[in-house]
């Protein structure tokens, strides 16, 4: 392993809060979206969003590219809250598209600000003398 495909030189990881949201709602609809730190690793690193393919590697490391691929999920702490369903902000009584609509938006964007509170610190990488923590630092 070149210097440069070495995880353990990376410090650091800078994360746009607006990815790690984009990535987590994307998730919850069915697309795997990851944030992927790319090789060549230095000591201050941006894990930028990125949607798998078919064939993709979800968690861990990416043997063909070298790149992390984090889960949107390991980016949060275990206390954030649970993306609003659909079924879970209908209006109660008689039922109205655009009342559902807006119940619905309000809850989602009523869950982004929250979430935002709940990004983690550090995170785990793995590496070849074992796991490698680094911490987080959430831009924006």
């Amino acid at each position: 392993m070149s210097e440069d495909d070495d995880p353990t030189v990376i410090r650091s990881l800078a994360i746009h809060a607006s990815d790690v949201l984009a990535a987590l709602e994307a998730y919850e609809q069915g697309t795997e979206t990851v944030l992927r730190v790319t090789p060549p690793f230095n000591g201050r690193m941006r894990a930028r969003l990125h949607r798998i393919g078919s064939d993709g590697t979800t968690e861990a490391r990416d043997e063909e590219t070298g790149a992390f691929h984090l889960p949107p999920h390991r980016l949060v702490d275990d206390d954030a809250p649970p993306y609003p369903r659909a079924v879970d902000t209908e209006p109660e009584g008689e039922y109205d598209v655009d009342t559902h609509h807006e119940r619905h938006v309000a809850a989602v964007e009523e869950w982004r600000e929250r979430v935002t509170t709940h990004l983690v610190d550090d995170v785990v990488l793995p590496a070849p003398e074992g796991n490698h923590r680094v911490d987080v630092a959430v831009l924006g």
